[in-house]
């Protein structure tokens, strides 16, 4: 039994689809970290620069009270997180819808690309309808029992 069931899983590995899969996973795993990057290190900056606030992580509503015992800054969205402080982190909402939409884009390029280069399959004539086909089976009955 052990046996049988190796192979049938040396042969699920084995196809084309699963090691494609594979490869699929762990080279959109290192486009995410790419993009991450891109993101947090060149375009966040610049919006930063652009809109006055270097951080977009710290933008957040607190929807509660701050605890008493709470000895850190009162904008410190990391620090009052970790203090049960309820709250809306909307700067951290921001980088990641950037980070989505440069993701798409990217994926919307290379499929773009990618249809670009494959080759144009030819589309099949129309199937002719049932009275046509009918109509030539009849006429072709007709010739053949002609003299």
């Amino acid at each position: 039994m052990e046996g049988r069931m190796f192979s049938e899983f040396k042969a699920f590995i084995n196809r084309g689809n699963v090691l494609d899969l594979a490869v699929a996973v762990i080279i959109g795993a290192a486009f995410g970290a790419i993009v991450t990057s891109v993101t947090q290190d060149l375009l966040m900056p610049v919006i930063a620069a652009v809109t006055g606030n270097p951080d977009f992580s710290n933008l957040f509503i607190r929807l509660g009270p701050i605890p008493a015992d709470y000895e850190g800054a009162v904008d410190d969205y990391a620090a009052l997180k970790a203090a049960g402080v309820p709250m809306l982190g909307y700067g951290a909402f921001i980088t990641a819808l950037i980070n989505f939409l440069i993701i798409a884009f990217a994926v919307f390029l290379l499929v773009r690309q990618a249809n670009r280069l494959m080759p144009k399959a030819e589309e099949a004539p129309p199937a002719d309808p049932a009275d046509v086909v009918l109509l030539r089976e009849i006429r072709d009955l007709l010739k053949a029992e002609r003299p």
